[in-house]
């Protein structure tokens, strides 16, 4: 089985060197993706395609080939072929009538010949002979030059002639690890997964960068959603997937920071901590999923003042989409589904927020965290090689129970942030109500008396539920959560 890969077209435009670099560079991608999934081939980079070659044949093999080649980014289009030699245009006739004889049986036909080298004809009088020849031959519906039911493809380069299908366009881009490496800031949404795509396409290697706020539900989700993205559209390279917690963090913020630039000092913090995991790995830029003005801390002036908070190159893909826009994209991509799954929460919310703060405020703001925070958190990140997520994600989770009626002597856990609690203050008859905000809950829970059993509420369901599988992972099994009938 073989294939013409043609590259994309920006690649055609550089210079000689650097396209050939970016030649080379898609040739052992391909190599990269398709010897992993367990293909035998060879590839030969020319100065305008890569020659594919692969052992196997059946249709079976051919649909995961090509499966696999429309998601390697570097590729415009490709199309099956078959080679065969020549010595005139009537030993090229002999050679090929068999094959094409058979796709234009019964069809209306036309014959395109593409040809590089000299010859004693043109590509016109070729197209003219072989299609006459072809029509005395073979039983068929005539030529029709403007809209044929079958074409037939022949591409001549001296003394070759490729037989070739329709091209199937590819991902396009340039290949991955040509244009640096750079770290994703994943959350599992619809926005930093296409972001983390687009900036693939564009030939970045692609790190993951997820900063935990609490749980280890959505750890576990965004980790599937950033295998599925390498996976797919990425595997050429092997990249790390990094955790940084981050739940001291968003207390400090809940507890210090005015609510009104809670989130963008959030954000703030993200991207120190990224600077510092850039430079830890000495990666180029970060990428994240932020477009103007979706939500409140993407107004100019605040996209402005993340970018202020560290030295590294900011890459935003999206920053002009809208969100319709962005869903699209994920539904193309497969990777919506894990958005709508995702066990997400707002931990830090801003019930008025500033979108327009002044740089002085938010840093005034700022400053009321501890200074050692970036550094404490980068102290405790997780590092994991992409390829041993799989096995990581398949870690059981802990069942928990999820109740509207209290037992007897049962402690209800309020885990909700100390802002909405005091806003809403929970009260349950005959039973004890214990605030614990939920980025204090894995430090604090062992402290409590363990002979008593605990039912944790939020107003969603969502926390409660993460914190409580959470404590279960952790050995705890006197945990449950509270969903009083009104939520359920």
């Amino acid at each position: 089985m073989r294939y013409i890969l043609r590259l994309f077209p920006e690649i055609s435009i550089k210079s000689k060197p650097v396209r050939n670099r970016l030649i080379k560079m898609v040739r052992q991608n391909v190599l990269n993706v398709l010897q992993r999934k367990g293909f035998a081939l060879t590839a030969e980079a020319l100065w305008d395609k890569i020659l594919l070659n692969l052992e196997g044949d059946g249709p079976e093999v051919k649909e995961a080939v090509e499966r696999e080649l429309c998601r390697i980014p570097g590729i415009h289009s490709f199309v099956d072929m078959v080679c065969y030699g020549f010595t005139g245009l009537d030993d090229l006739f002999l050679q090929i009538k068999e094959q094409c004889g058979a796709m234009m049986s019964n069809h209306s036909f036309a014959v395109r010949v593409k040809r590089i080298g000299v010859h004693s004809f043109n590509s016109q009088e070729a197209e003219r002979i072989i299609g006459g020849k072809l029509k005395a031959a073979y039983p068929n519906k005539g030529v029709d030059l403007s809209h044929p039911e079958v074409t037939v493809h022949l591409t001549i380069e001296q003394d070759k002639v490729y037989v070739t299908g329709e091209p199937t366009a590819g991902m396009g881009g340039f290949p991955v690890g040509s244009q640096g490496q750079v770290f994703s800031l994943i959350s599992g949404g619809y926005d930093s997964a296409v972001s983390s795509y687009y900036a693939m396409r564009r030939g970045c290697r692609v790190n993951f960068l997820f900063f935990n706020m609490g749980g280890t539900a959505h750890e576990l989700g965004v980790k599937q959603e950033s295998f599925y993205l390498w996976d797919r559209y990425a595997s050429s390279h092997r990249v790390r997937f990094v955790t940084v917690p981050f739940e001291e963090i968003v207390g400090q913020i809940l507890e210090r920071v005015h609510h009104g630039v809670r989130g963008v000092v959030l954000k703030r913090m993200m991207v120190r901590c990224a600077d510092g995991v850039l430079k830890r790995y000495h990666a180029d830029a970060m990428v994240t999923g932020e477009s103007l003005a979706q939500v409140s801390s993407q107004t100019v002036v605040n996209l402005t003042h993340i970018d202020h908070a560290c030295e590294s190159l900011i890459i935003r893909p999206l920053v002009t989409m809208d969100k319709q826009e962005i869903i699209d994209v994920a539904r193309k991509l497969g990777t919506a589904h894990f958005a709508e799954s995702m066990p997400e929460y707002c931990g830090v919310i801003s019930d008025h927020p500033n979108v327009q703060p002044s740089r002085q405020f938010v840093e005034e703001e700022e400053a009321k965290l501890d200074k050692d925070l970036v550094e404490r958190a980068l102290e405790r990140l997780k590092t994991l090689d992409i390829a041993a997520l799989p096995e990581d994600t398949g870690r059981l989770q802990s069942e928990v129970e999820v109740v509207s009626e209290l037992g007897l002597g049962e402690v209800v856990l309020d885990v909700r942030a100390p802002d909405e609690a005091e806003a809403a203050p929970l009260m349950v008859a005959d039973h004890e109500v214990m605030a614990l905000p939920f980025y204090k809950v894995a430090a604090l829970f062992p402290t409590l008396e363990q002979s008593r059993k605990y039912a944790l509420y939020c107003a969603q369901g969502v926390m409660s539920l993460m914190q409580a599988r959470q404590l279960k992972e952790l050995g705890f099994h006197n945990v449950r959560v509270y969903r009083p009938q009104t939520q359920q």
